[in-house]
């Protein structure tokens, strides 16, 4: 049985490179000169609105919370929990198939992307699965897990309309691929989501089951 110390010396980790990469991108962005906006304060705000930071600032808080005390009783925090390790994944998915590529870093921006983009879904899903906690999720907490994706979604593309372009991925930029392309690759990306979220619960179950 692993100890409960080892489980929160785990997530304390996770926190914590969670937490370097994000200050690490933010004076990766505070160095750049061009960009969307024009300003350096406007370039750094912008990062809180990726999906990709979000996610990891879900991670960060709910795996400093589990390195301080495991065992949590409010639904709210179960829900913000799966929402981390399941829009963490996503990100992880999305951004190794589709993103990668697009891109060339160096320096604090090649830091930053590595350990907000591999190494901290790898620590998040795999302390989701080794230490869990168990018997966390329902049906309930599962609906509740996705309207956080479906309001970032449902931000990204107002603030895509009132910033006059400001697109966060390419696959959600309207002005190069339209409304239906977009709509379609956001229903592509919210089934993986709602299917991995279904997946999650039952093997949450599972693994509970086991360990009875």
């Amino acid at each position: 049985m692993i100890k409960p110390a080892v489980a929160r010396l785990w997530f304390a980790a996770t926190a914590v490179v969670v937490a370097v990469g994000i200050v690490t991108q933010l004076f990766a962005t505070a160095d750049l000169h061009t960009g969307f906006f024009d300003t350096q304060r406007g370039r750094v705000l912008s990062v809180f609105a990726y999906f990709t930071i979000q996610s990891n600032i879900i991670v960060m808080v709910t795996s400093a919370l589990l390195a301080v005390r495991i065992k949590r009783k409010p639904e709210w925090f179960w829900v913000l929990r799966l929402d981390g390790v399941l829009c963490i994944a996503v990100t992880f998915v999305v951004f190794h198939l589709a993103l990668s590529d697009l891109q060339d870093l160096e320096g604090k921006a090649k830091t930053a992307d590595f350990l907000l983009h591999t190494v901290s879904p790898v620590l998040c899903v795999l302390g989701w699965l080794l230490f869990g906690p168990r018997g966390r999720t329902s049906w309930r907490v599962v609906q509740l897990a996705v309207v956080f994706p479906l309001a970032w979604l449902v931000f990204a593309l107002t603030l895509q309309q009132l910033t006059d372009g400001f697109s966060m991925y390419p696959f959600l930029d309207v002005a190069d691929n339209g409304w239906p392309r977009v709509l379609f690759n956001a229903a592509v990306v919210a089934v993986f989501f709602l299917g991995l979220a279904a997946a999650a619960h039952l093997l949450d179950e599972r693994l509970r089951g086991r360990r009875r």
